[in-house]
């Protein structure tokens, strides 16, 4: 009771109405500020935890997006692209047997399932390097040697087809794994075969400083296909070509009469008897088509290293070889791969006859008689390109503009890089045809009006026109040496003729 009235001095200074309200603002400000503070934090917590929420459904969408589109990817190579010829009369004239081989089970096709997850993506990633990388991409290289060594300088540089590269680190891949599985026997007994073989092709288009070691691919490939059957033959013909670029003419000759021997049979150990032993192409398809293109190959070399005689014996038998394979006329009554075939032989023969155009010339025989050899082979050549696309000489006589195959064979898996390379090969015979001929009219027959005809003629065939610059420019598949050549000629006839007008 003694301190019931008791009131502290500062209390008792104001009023009780004033003192419940003496901070009236500052109260409801305090309290009002924490419930908007929690408010807003509750606010940013749901957003941060909605844009974590989306972030990860995005990223787990993209991911499985990603996983989907390789495996997916995958998939279609192995299925797809890998899948094994199914035409009868594709495989009746053996074009299947032309695809490039991923594995050892042609039948089957796909991958070695015995290559595991790992060894069968990269082979399939090695496929699709190869056939689906970019266009014109390139890489700057340096030789091993001397990248290790640290001694590469900017003329040791060399550019190379990426997409070539990355193939072939694919393949190198493949066949480490390949070769560890090997000892369990679950691997078919020609996929390291095919891969090594595949591997070698793929190093052959690196450079110079890659054919060393693509030989010693194709001579291990050539082992393991115990130095039999057609693939060891095709690989010989391969072998001769590289021993030839790296100089080694002994060796060359030495693989090219192996791989006759496995098309055609027994071949005399001296080749300059061989032109009596082409009496007749061998019953095969394929063989006939590795035969035709090692005889091509042996007349150029003859021809170059100046063994006259042999070249004009040997091509000589072989055109009268070749011209044994009737052509169906029309060519559109035979089937697509039966007209590949028939129009492949006549191909070659056409390069023989170009060869032996020269080597005649070279041994002074009777002009007229080069340029008949000459005209024969361009007008092959021309109805070569003309029935791949489809387009007569009849139709159209102008010179051909089309780069692709009818779809009779772009449509087929198995014919449509063999007839790209024979419509790309033709039109390129047919210019070198025309511009030779330019050339011994201008040069020897003293015709310039025939000789500037026939360059322009070639030029016809040689070039295309730039669309924007409209500057006259290398078709596809010529190449920048042969343009410089023939262009080059017609110019220099072109004004020629203008200055005795």
């Amino acid at each position: 009771m003694m301190f019931r009235g008791f009131v502290p001095t500062l209390v008792r200074s104001a009023p009780l109405h004033r003192r419940l309200v003496a901070y009236p603002s500052r109260c409801r400000y305090s309290h009002d500020d924490s419930l908007k503070r929690i408010v807003a934090s509750s606010k940013v917590l749901r957003v941060g935890k909605g844009v974590i929420k989306y972030t990860l459904i995005a990223s787990l969408g993209v991911i499985t997006a990603t996983i989907v589109g390789f495996e997916g990817t995958h998939l279609w190579i192995e299925k797809v692209e890998l899948s094994p010829e199914q035409n009868p009369e594709v495989k009746l004239w053996e074009w299947d047997q032309e695809v490039e081989k991923w594995s050892g089970d042609s039948v089957m096709g796909g991958t070695d399932p015995a290559l595991g997850h790992h060894g069968r993506h990269r082979v399939r990633a090695a496929w699709a390097a190869y056939n689906w990388g970019e266009s014109n991409a390139a890489a700057v290289i340096a030789p091993d040697t001397k990248f290790a060594r640290g001694e590469s300088q900017p003329e040791d540089l060399e550019l190379v087809d990426a997409n070539m590269s990355t193939a072939q680190t694919f393949l190198r891949g493949a066949l480490r794994v390949a070769n560890e599985r090997d000892s369990d026997g679950h691997l078919h007994p020609e996929t390291i075969s095919q891969l090594i073989f595949r591997r070698a092709s793929i190093l052959e288009r690196l450079g110079r400083d890659a054919l060393q070691e693509s030989k010693t691919e194709y001579e291990r490939a050539w082992v393991g296909f115990s130095r039999e059957g057609l693939s060891a033959a095709s690989i010989a013909v391969r072998l001769g070509e590289i021993s030839l670029q790296l100089n080694q003419q002994s060796d060359a000759v030495l693989w090219w009469s192996r791989a006759i021997k496995l098309t055609h049979g027994e071949v005399p150990d001296d080749l300059k008897t061989l032109p009596a032993a082409l009496e007749s192409l061998p019953p095969s398809p394929r063989a006939q088509r590795i035969l035709a293109t090692t005889l091509v190959t042996l007349s150029a070399f003859y021809a170059q290293t100046g063994k006259l005689n042999q070249a004009q014996a040997l091509e000589e038998a072989a055109l009268t070889t070749l011209r044994t394979v009737p052509i169906p006329t029309p060519l559109t009554s035979a089937s697509p791969p039966h007209a590949l075939h028939a129009l492949y032989l006549l191909h070659r023969s056409s390069l023989i006859s170009v060869h032996l155009a020269e080597v005649l010339n070279a041994r002074g025989k009777p002009l007229a008689l080069s340029i008949q050899y000459l005209t024969s082979a361009a007008e092959s050549s021309e109805r070569v390109a003309r029935e791949l696309t489809g387009k007569s000489s009849s139709e159209n006589p102008a010179p051909l503009k089309d780069t692709v195959p009818s779809p009779a064979y772009t449509d087929s898996r198995s014919m449509k890089k063999p007839a790209l390379a024979l419509l790309r090969d033709a039109r390129r015979t047919t210019a070198e045809a025309w511009n030779l001929i330019g050339i011994l009219n201008e040069t020897q027959a003293k015709n310039l009006p025939a000789a500037l005809q026939c360059y322009e003629r070639a030029v016809q065939w040689a070039g295309t026109t730039n669309q924007t610059s409209h500057i006259m420019k290398p078709h596809e598949g010529i190449l920048e040496s042969e343009w410089t050549s023939i262009w080059n000629n017609y110019n220099r006839a072109k004004k020629s003729a203008e200055g005795t007008l």
